[in-house]
């Protein structure tokens, strides 16, 4: 069952901060705390297509930021694991000081509780955007080869927002400052008679 329009499952859970502290006790609504959320799952740290999905996170965290979006990332590994990642430089297969909350989920309640966990071992490539009000708008999930696409969060998050604002929703290919539909059917009439051929 999808979490889409459902409350984003809370947890608390050890967390590798920006700043490399610890936070044992890192929960998530109160992370949120009023802001958008992305939350996303990766298999494990020290390994392949992980890291460029991390890297590329963290170099769009000051946009996501700008749209009143926070970034969280969750795998299985230990928070040591993950501050040893940090503290590994880039150019030697790690990450670097990214920006943005590494919670540890070694009891895989959390993956498992977003639909994700695969085999009882590792999480899926899942991306959940997360409103103000705590409730999951996307959820996309990759298999495991397949690395996803950041900038299209991003279009998401302005998607909302533009929805949330306006209360016309937004159509296939969507960019912000392109024109939304009025959901009615002269609203799409009216949007396919001008946008047709763009789609």
């Amino acid at each position: 069952m999808s979490l889409v329009t459902n409350a984003a499952p809370d947890f608390t859970a050890p967390a590798v901060m920006p700043d490399n502290s610890i936070n044992e006790a890192f929960n998530l609504k109160s992370y949120l705390a009023g802001s958008y959320g992305l939350v996303f799952f990766y298999p494990l740290d020290f390994t392949f297509v992980c890291p460029s999905e991390i890297l590329a996170h963290d170099h769009r965290v000051k946009a996501l930021a700008e749209k009143n979006c926070k970034v969280v990332a969750v795998s299985v590994d230990s928070h040591f694991t993950h501050l040893a990642w940090k503290n590994t430089a880039v150019d030697k297969g790690g990450l670097g000081n990214v920006q943005f909350p590494m919670v540890a989920d070694l009891t895989k309640s959390i993956a498992k509780s977003y639909g994700v966990l695969i085999n009882d071992a590792v999480a899926l490539r899942g991306s959940f955007l997360i409103d103000k009000q705590g409730n999951v708008q996307v959820a996309h999930v990759n298999n495991l080869p397949l690395g996803r696409n950041v900038d299209e969060m991003l279009r998401l998050v302005d998607a909302l927002q533009f929805h949330e604002e306006h209360g016309e929703v937004c159509p296939a290919g969507w960019q912000k400052g392109k024109a939304g539909m009025s959901a009615t059917p002269d609203g799409v009439a009216k949007y396919l008679a001008a946008h047709a051929n763009e789609l």
